[in-house]
C-alpha cells in the first residue's frame, strides 16, 4: 500500500496508508495500528504533532495543488 498526505484546506495534513512517524531521536510514535492520522498545521493542537481540530475559525489556508521548481543541484 502506498501512502497518501492530503493537505486540507483550512486544517490538517491527512496521512493514509503504510507510514511511521518517528521523533527527532528516531523513536516511533505507537499509532496503534491506525493506518490514517492527521497531522496539525496550525501550531494550536494540545496534541501535537496530531491534529485535535483546535484550528477551527482560526488557520486559513486553501490548498492548491503546484509545481515545484527542480532541486538545487548538489554540492
Amino acid at each position: 500500500m502506498s501512502t497518501v498526505i492530503k493537505v486540507n484546506s483550512n486544517g490538517s495534513l491527512r496521512i493514509e496508508g503504510d507510514f511511521e512517524i518517528v521523533d527527532p531521536q528516531g523513536n516511533k510514535f505507537n499509532l496503534n495500528g491506525r493506518t490514517s492520522i492527521a497531522l496539525c498545521r496550525c501550531g494550536l493542537s494540545k496534541n501535537m504533532p496530531f491534529c485535535d481540530a483546535a484550528h477551527r475559525g482560526v488557520f486559513e489556508h486553501e490548498s492548491v495543488a503546484f509545481e515545484l521548481p527542480p532541486p538545487a543541484p548538489k554540492p
